[in-house]
């Protein structure tokens, strides 16, 4: 288990409806920032006292032959040891950064922290994030983390290749090659600069990449026509107004004559759970 640093890359953050202040210096009203992000949890000791408090309790558990992970699995699974999972600092990493520091909204949704620290990890695991930035973390909290708190509502906690399998294909396309453009296109949008999952851009990126599996069908078809995806961008709509609406286009350019199709996919983005407006259709600069 590994003991929460304090050098990690500071976060811009924002208490949920409190006032900010404008360049003038007058205070503004702003609404709540939601966070709907993909990375991983991780679970670390906040101080030297939860550390020892952690071996103890292990010391008088059956973890005889156990990996670390394993062993940690198994002392906070047990509903006995529950009050170590409050204890623990769960911080959530994104592209291997720290990016927040967790806490349920519900303090019956320890469990789900307790669930991403899977016993045998793997390289494709992803835990999804929904729910609110709040405020700076204490240190007490982080362990000397400079990062916010995020409350969230759910968290999902599922591998690459689970995604995938999921995902009806075209005929035509073998399980293989399907596999492999699926798992490009999503580790793409993982990999877009500065995707925090705070964003408006961020979450209607992050929706489509775990909601709506029609975009990887997409790119497999759009690859075995020599297309290249060459761009995949997320901007707020010309429908935006009262509602929060976010374009993502994807553009598909052929490998030969240089011919770009655009399609693009509407995400309202207003709220704490994003939600499709329209399908995946044909995009037109205006």
């Amino acid at each position: 288990m590994e003991q929460a640093q304090g050098d990690a890359p500071e976060v811009a953050s924002a208490s949920p409806g409190c006032g900010t202040c404008s360049p003038a210096g007058a205070a503004v009203r702003t609404g709540p920032s939601y966070v709907y992000a993909l990375g991983r949890v991780q679970a670390r000791f906040p101080s030297l006292a939860v550390e020892k408090e952690f071996a103890q309790v292990a010391a008088h558990t059956k973890v005889e032959g156990l990996t670390d992970r394993e062993t940690v699995y198994s002392v906070l699974s047990q509903r006995a040891n529950r009050y170590l999972a409050r204890q623990m600092c769960w911080v959530f990493t994104v592209e291997e950064l720290e990016s927040c520091v967790l806490l349920p909204r519900d303090p019956g949704d320890f469990d789900l922290l307790v669930d991403t620290v899977r016993p045998a990890p793997r390289a494709t695991d992803v835990d999804i994030v929904i729910g609110t930035r709040g405020p700076m973390a204490p240190p007490e909290l982080s362990g000397g983390l400079t990062v916010p708190l995020v409350m969230f509502d759910q968290i999902y906690s599922f591998d690459v290749d689970s995604l995938i399998n999921s995902i009806p294909r075209t005929e035509g396309i073998s399980a293989e090659r399907f596999g492999v453009v699926a798992e490009e296109l999503f580790s793409r949008i993982q990999q877009l600069a500065d995707n925090t999952g705070s964003s408006d851009e961020d979450r209607a990126l992050n929706y489509l990449a775990v909601r709506y599996p029609i975009i990887y069908t997409h790119a497999a078809e759009s690859f075995g026509r020599n297309r290249s995806l060459t761009e995949l961008v997320a901007r707020p709509s010309r429908l935006s107004g009262a509602r929060k609406i976010v374009d993502v286009i994807f553009s598909f350019t052929h490998r030969e004559t240089d011919v770009t199709e655009k399609q693009f996919a509407r995400v309202d983005v207003t709220e704490r759970f994003p939600f499709l407006i329209t399908k995946l259709s044909p995009y037109y600069e205006r």
